[in-house]
C-alpha cells in the first residue's frame, strides 16, 4: 500500500509540476508580447531608453504624477517623493529608488525630444 501511495504522490507531483511550467511559459511569452507591444508604441530612442533604464516612459510619468514632460513640474514632484521616501524620516528606500528611476527616464525623454527639435531645425534651414 505505501508503493501506491508513493507512486500516487508521484504521479500526482508531475500533474502540478507540469501545469506549472506551463503556466510559466504562458506568463513569459505574455510578458515578452506586452514589452513587444510597448517598445513598438514609442520611438526607437525613447524605447531604448525604457530598456536601459528599466522603466516605461508611461510608468515614469504616473510614479511621479506629471501628464506631459514639463521640466519644472517633474523637478518638483522628484524632490517631493525623493523627501517623503527618505528612509530617515520613515520612508521606502525602493520607493525612493523608484523615483530617481523615473525621474532619470523622463530626464532621458526630455534629453531626446530636445536633440530631435535641434536635428528638425538643422533640417528646415537646409
Amino acid at each position: 500500500q505505501a508503493k501506491y501511495l508513493a507512486q500516487i504522490i508521484l504521479v500526482g507531483a508531475q500533474v502540478v509540476g507540469r501545469a506549472f511550467m506551463r503556466a510559466l511559459r504562458q506568463e513569459f511569452a505574455a510578458s515578452r508580447a506586452a514589452a513587444d507591444a510597448r517598445g513598438r508604441s514609442e520611438r526607437p530612442q525613447s524605447a531604448a531608453a525604457s530598456r536601459i533604464i528599466g522603466i516605461s516612459l508611461q510608468e515614469a510619468q504616473q510614479i511621479l504624477n506629471v501628464s506631459n514632460l514639463n521640466p519644472e513640474e517633474i523637478q518638483k514632484n522628484y524632490d517631493h517623493l525623493f523627501k517623503v521616501n527618505d528612509k530617515s524620516v520613515g520612508g521606502s528606500f525602493y520607493l525612493q529608488s523608484k523615483v530617481v528611476r523615473a525621474k532619470e527616464r523622463l530626464d532621458e525623454e526630455l534629453r531626446i525630444q530636445a536633440k530631435d527639435e535641434k536635428e528638425k531645425g538643422w533640417k528646415a534651414e537646409t
